[in-house]
């Protein structure tokens, strides 16, 4: 992330709001999509990487 936050403060000088580059808030929402994915698989069957690189290679996906 970029050191060119902002941030906007109250009255009270309390912190309210951040302002940061548009390719930073683009990459916070895709770290947030990633992790949501990652949540919903969460219960997922998992396989062993050697039958998941077989199945690739199966499929004509590999080398």
């Amino acid at each position: 992330m970029s050191a060119t936050l902002q941030y906007l403060t109250n009255e009270k000088g309390r912190k309210t709001s951040v302002v940061l580059p548009i390719g930073d808030y683009e990459k916070l929402l895709e770290d947030l999509d990633d992790l949501a994915v990652i949540a919903e698989r969460r219960d997922e069957e998992t396989i062993p990487h050697a039958e998941f690189k077989k199945g690739l290679k199966r499929n004509g996906l590999s080398h």
